[in-house]
């Protein structure tokens, strides 16, 4: 239980009707900011030189099934979570930009074997920005998939945006809703027995 003072603050950073306090939602909100801009730097950094060869296609499975593990792995901590709307929300700024930056880097290397895969040769910007597009179903058409490789690779991206926007969100609400009920439970628990009347007449306690 959170330390009550003379003056009725708690210890606690989460305030009395379960919302977070200062503290968890600055340190949340930093992580949200913070976690793509990594990312991107990340991607920036690799090393993405090498020859777009069937072991490409095969680190792209992998890193696509390591990211269905992790979102299992949040869904987790989501309902754990003492605060699982924050939870979610830097879930979320985790998953996204780390599966959109898998297809970008495939891109840059597919790109970099073979310029005509495209309408034009990607750089890493470009690929990123490619794949934003597609996520975002702009289709401004300036780059496009031109070879089968390259049109099979986004098609798999687009199917795999619509499972991440349809169902990897609708599972983290559902977690947050699931997280927010137990948490609720745990805070006001039910009471096992009402206070009432015994058979001998005396009231119980």
């Amino acid at each position: 239980m959170p330390c009550v003072d003379g003056r009725g603050r708690t210890d606690s950073p989460a305030r009395l009707d379960g919302t977070p306090g200062p503290r968890p939602m600055v340190l949340a909100i930093a992580r949200t900011l913070l976690t793509p801009v990594c990312l991107v730097i990340l991607y920036l950094l690799l090393p993405l030189d090498r020859e777009f060869t069937p072991g490409t296609l095969a680190a792209l499975g992998t890193g696509v099934l390591a990211m269905s593990l992790l979102v299992a792995w949040q869904v987790r901590s989501i309902l754990r979570s003492p605060h699982p709307a924050l939870q979610a929300v830097e879930a979320v700024a985790l998953s996204l930009p780390l599966f959109l930056l898998l297809f970008a880097a495939t891109y840059t290397l597919l790109s970099d074997s073979d310029p005509a895969a495209f309408t034009e040769p990607l750089s890493r910007l470009d690929s990123l920005y490619f794949v934003v597009t597609v996520f975002a179903t702009v289709g401004f058409g300036d780059i496009s998939a031109v070879t089968a490789v390259a049109r099979v690779l986004v098609t798999v991206q687009m199917v795999g945006d619509l499972i991440l926007i349809g169902l990897v969100l609708r599972v983290f609400l559902t977690a947050v809703d699931r997280g927010r009920r137990r948490a609720a439970e745990h805070q006001d628990p039910p009471l096992t027995r009402r206070a009432g009347p015994s058979r001998d007449g005396t009231r119980r306690r």
